[in-house]
């Protein structure tokens, strides 16, 4: 049992693909927790994925947005804006790179796929965070993103995917800032190599989950519900004196040096 309630509380959750999906795992725990989640589906193929999972919850609303098509984003709040007419909470967990842009050189990164992957893994967070302000009311609410330590070191075959995270983590703090009179929170989740649709994409992906598990302080990997039941906390009341934070779920990977 996760022993911390969100009754009446409702909020945005982007980025489940599949049941492997981190965005699934936590979508599940905040339901467990009493709250109300929205889903949505990238375009119509992958709509009946996301309404299966979807069904599984108590109440869910399940909603059409490619986060690269501002109309689409509008449409998204206009849609909170008739259903509930409020929000307590944002979660993004969603991250994209062209296959030709992972392994190989990052040196050869093309201009399409840094413009591509920026856009949907990064610049994202600041339209959906502009849609969900009105929504969030006197009382604000949370912004969570999912990020992941290439921001900050090398991970090879990663290559643009970690420019992204970086400029996502920048783009936590700089919002913190600015939704701070708000009263909204912004917060990073920095999650450890976890099985997920995007890691197949990953050259060399089991070596760096098997490097994970060997050197962490923990000496295992980390699990879907161990990120998510993080999310919980950080878009909980227990958490309503932190922003700008990026939590690391990793099983202490990060502190190494060697």
């Amino acid at each position: 049992m996760d022993h911390i309630e969100l009754r009446d509380k409702v909020g945005l959750v982007l980025g489940v693909a599949n049941e492997r999906s981190i965005a699934w795992a936590i979508a599940q725990c905040l339901d467990r927790a009493g709250a109300r989640v929205a889903l949505t589906y990238q375009n119509e193929r992958v709509r009946p994925h996301v309404e299966r999972l979807a069904a599984e919850l108590r109440d869910p609303l399940v909603a059409l947005c490619d986060v690269t098509a501002d109309g689409e984003i509008e449409a998204l709040f206009a849609r909170i804006g008739r259903e509930w007419e409020r929000l307590d909470f944002l979660v993004h967990s969603i991250a994209f790179a062209p296959a030709a842009e992972l392994g190989g050189e990052f040196l050869r990164t093309s201009r399409a796929g840094f413009h591509a992957t920026l856009d949907v893994s990064a610049y994202s967070l600041i339209p959906l965070a502009r849609g969900a302000v009105p929504f969030m009311g006197a009382g604000g609410g949370a912004v969570i993103a999912i990020t992941f330590q290439a921001s900050q070191r090398v991970f090879p075959g990663y290559n643009v995917m970690g420019t992204a995270k970086a400029a996502l983590e920048q783009i936590i703090r700089q919002l913190a800032y600015e939704l701070g009179s708000h009263a909204i929170r912004v917060c990073g989740l920095s999650a450890g190599p976890l099985r997920t649709l995007a890691a197949r994409g990953i050259p060399g992906f089991p070596g760096m989950a098997k490097s994970h598990a060997e050197r962490a302080p923990l000496k295992r990997s980390i699990t879907h519900d161990e990120v998510a039941r993080a999310a919980l906390f950080l878009v909980s009341d227990l958490a309503s004196g932190i922003t700008g934070e990026v939590l690391h779920v990793d099983a202490g990977y990060h502190i190494m040096g060697v």
